[in-house]
């Protein structure tokens, strides 16, 4: 079974300003997955502050699958992606490709989108945009795949 982390990052989601809407659509979308929820976090936009978190998860807990929400876009204090490419070890460009690809016909706006995916030892982090509905549509598109490519981190190399 795969244990996956949530982390959103706003700072109106941690000063406690507005509902975490985001964590709550990655969950309905990860559902039919077979995975365990183990934590759920919530920090500002800060980049010392999510990077903070990614280690933790990654590190101390291991995880297999860490799923950012917030922070992807252009605005000054978007800096979801910094804070995750400080912490990886190699990045996995073509997670952050697909899910611009799949949903720019739909939404034109998703090429806004800086997201990006990469590993640290044995644990996946993908970030995913703050919108709820882009969080659903992302992970339409890569689902599919965070299985093998969790077997793949894990060490097990059987069929492809």
């Amino acid at each position: 079974m795969m244990t996956v982390a949530i982390l959103t990052v706003s700072d109106g989601v941690s000063s406690g300003h507005r509902e975490d809407l985001s964590k709550t659509a990655i969950e309905e979308s990860i559902r039919d997955m077979e995975c365990e929820i183990l934590y759920r976090a919530v920090v500002p936009d800060e980049k010392d502050k999510i990077a903070g978190k990614l280690k933790e998860w990654c590190d101390g807990y291991r995880v297999d699958l860490v799923l950012t929400t917030g922070g992807t876009g252009f605005a000054p204090r978007d800096v979801t992606p910094e804070a995750t490419r400080i912490v990886l070890e190699r990045e996995a460009p073509g997670l952050g490709e697909a899910m611009r690809a799949a949903t720019l016909a739909r939404v034109p706006t998703s090429m806004l989108s800086r997201a990006t995916a990469g590993m640290r030892g044995k644990t996946l982090i993908v970030n995913l945009p703050g919108s709820p509905k882009a969080c659903r549509e992302c992970l339409e598109v890569i689902v599919p795949v965070l299985p093998h490519a969790i077997s793949l981190l894990k060490g097990e190399t059987g069929q492809h």
